[in-house]
Order: C-alpha cells, then sequence, then structure tokens
C-alpha cells in the first residue's frame, strides 16, 4: 500500500509542475503579443527608387567578309603551310616521347659536336641538327655541351600547325 501513495504523490508532483510551466508560458506569451502589436503600429519605412535603366548603344556587325572562326581554315589561311611531312621516313627516337629520353653527353666539339641520347630502352643514340626525336615532329636544330634544342610541329587547334620550342637538358648526376 505503501508503494500505491508514493506513486500517487509522485503522479501529483509532477502534475503540479506541469501546471506551472504552463502558466509560466501563458504570461510570456501577453509580452510578445503586445510588441508584436508594437511593430505592427508603426509606419513601414519608404522603399528605395528603382535603378535608372541604362540605355545600350547599338552595335552594328560589319565582320561579314571575314573567316568564319568556327568552319576549318583554308588552304590560304593554314599559317604559312606548317606540316608534317607524311613522306619523310621516321627515326628511331620518334617512337619516344620527348619526357622519357635523357641527355647523356656529347662527342666532339665546335661545328661537329654530336649528341648523346638514351630513350628508354636504354640505348643510347647520336643525334646532331636535322635528326628528329619525340612523336611531335621534333627536328633536332642545334646541338651544345648541356642540351639539345629542337623545334617541334604540334596542332594548332584549327586545322593547322605552330613550331614550338623544345630542349633536352644534360642532367647533372
Amino acid at each position: 500500500m505503501a508503494s500505491i501513495n508514493t506513486r500517487t504523490v509522485a503522479r501529483g508532483l509532477v502534475l503540479c509542475v506541469a501546471v506551472l510551466a504552463l502558466a509560466a508560458c501563458t504570461r510570456g506569451q501577453r509580452d510578445l503579443e503586445a510588441w508584436v502589436a508594437e511593430v505592427k503600429s508603426q509606419p513601414a519605412p519608404p522603399l528605395d527608387p528603382l535603378p535608372v535603366m541604362k540605355q545600350f548603344e547599338t552595335f552594328e556587325y560589319a565582320a561579314q567578309n571575314l573567316r568564319d572562326p568556327f568552319s576549318p581554315p583554308t588552304s590560304e589561311q593554314d599559317g604559312g603551310g606548317l606540316r608534317p611531312d607524311p613522306n619523310r621516313r621516321k627515326e628511331v627516337l620518334e617512337a619516344f616521347p620527348l619526357d622519357s629520353l635523357d641527355m647523356v653527353g656529347t662527342i666532339g666539339s665546335g661545328a661537329g659536336i654530336i649528341g648523346l641520347v638514351m630513350g628508354p630502352d636504354k640505348v643510347t643514340y647520336r643525334v646532331r641538327p636535322g635528326n628528329y626525336m619525340g612523336l611531335s615532329d621534333g627536328r633536332i636544330t642545334a646541338v651544345f655541351e648541356d642540351r639539345v634544342e629542337m623545334v617541334e610541329l604540334v596542332p594548332d587547334g584549327a586545322g593547322g600547325w605552330l613550331e614550338r620550342q623544345a630542349k633536352i637538358a644534360l642532367e647533372d648526376n
């Protein structure tokens, strides 16, 4: 029996706390309603004026006689006729990407200098001006004691070809 009385007292206590909590909420609501009424009674702030629309000048397109930039160039517009020679026999070093080739030294001096280039196949090849290497038709233009300089032909994206300077330098080991 004693446990029933304890339960009844506990339930009554919880009920009293709930009623007090609800009573406290109603007082706060009156303050809120008064604040909302006060804000609604104030006049609205004035609106900013609309921005003035800027008048744009008309533009007349006067380039009808120029080449359409989205069509491939014709033969007289293709960048001076630069293009790889399809009939030229490919050399051994043209089978390798340029970044896989390493200059390992030179033989000779002066105008007769010959560059030594090692391919990824670990074979050392002799190169001189006029030889080709790399995947982009790289023609060797000069051999120095510390580097091999060349000119590559790369597509320009519009159907033509551009010359790009490249080199392989002797690495300090």
